[in-house]
């Protein structure tokens, strides 16, 4: 372990900020991640990475060795729904990561952008360039990216503003009890296991409504609305509900013959950044989630 005091020049700023300012070889995405698993304390004791500091405080944290990561282009399979001067909307299949990350060093939707497209929008730096809201790995859909800064800031600002729309479709475990309804809980990191999200007292507001669409003997199909954008947001949902995911791994369990949950972002609609027409775009699902729901005997 190591430590550093907090100087009177850094008060008041972030706890993550004052991190990457004495050690900017770590991005802040790694130092925001060390934060939320525990790796750097404040007065040793844990804390948001949006902390704000104080003189004389102890910084203590484990040492990451960080190796430099790089998006470089590289000729990935994904559809392009949609493409204009200032955005993209991709198609993205069940099992592409959307970005580079210390797990996850190349073979991205992000390496295939960069493979297909001349520009993107900097706001998110080298290793998320255009990328302005993310899928899960083994959730497949639609996806918004934008060209160029202006776009970006436009787009994240509707997704902030909760005037983007975004629905997904999910076949989970067993029948809910109501045909609608909506969630609103809180989410945090797991205490113990810090890769998961769990429904906590605290953390960030997260609500989703939802609808049955179908109703099967041991499953149901439900459209799920976002409200807000966390991590993991529907699948952590669904599981406080009492029926999970059908194959998700970490909030339910592995079904043989799939390879992740049965969750598909069908639908998304936004403003036009720069021509301010509205824009809606629908996919069906993808032929392993069609295939698996006729196997199924519906009510």
């Amino acid at each position: 372990m190591k430590e550093f005091y907090i100087e009177e020049s850094e008060k008041n700023n972030r706890l993550d900020i004052v991190f990457n300012t004495r050690y900017p070889n770590f991005s802040r995405a790694h130092i925001k991640n060390m934060i939320d698993e525990g790796k750097i304390l404040l007065d040793g004791k844990r804390v948001k990475a949006g902390e704000k500091v104080k003189p004389n405080q102890k910084v203590l944290f484990e040492v990451c060795e960080v190796k430099p990561l790089d998006a470089l282009p590289q000729n990935i399979e994904f559809e392009i729904v949609y493409q204009d001067d200032d955005l993209i909307v991709v198609n993205k299949p069940q099992g592409l990561v959307v970005h580079p990350c210390s797990s996850t060093r190349d073979g991205t939707l992000v390496n295939g952008l960069l493979y297909r497209i001349k520009d993107l929008s900097g706001i998110n730096g080298v290793l998320r360039p255009g990328i302005v809201h993310r899928l899960d790995k083994n959730t497949s859909g639609l996806m918004v990216v934008a060209k160029n800064d202006t776009a970006h800031t436009s787009l994240a600002r509707q997704i902030k503003d909760k005037t983007c729309k975004r629905k997904y479709l999910a076949l989970l475990e067993g029948n809910l009890k109501k045909d609608e309804g909506e969630i609103e809980t809180y989410l945090d990191r797991s205490k113990s296991d810090r890769k998961k999200i769990a429904v906590s007292s605290s953390g960030r507001l997260a609500v989703s409504g939802y609808r049955v669409v179908k109703r099967y003997t041991t499953a149901c199909l439900v459209e799920f609305s976002l409200k807000t954008g966390r991590t993991h947001q529907i699948r952590v949902h669904a599981k406080s509900l009492g029926h999970p995911v059908v194959g998700d791994d970490v909030y339910g369990k592995a079904v043989k013959g799939l390879n992740g949950q049965l969750l598909h972002s069908y639908y998304l609609e936004f403003t036009h950044p720069r021509t301010n027409d509205l824009m809606h775009f629908e996919i069906p699902l993808p032929d392993y989630f069609e295939n698996y729901l006729k196997k199924l005997k519906v009510i």
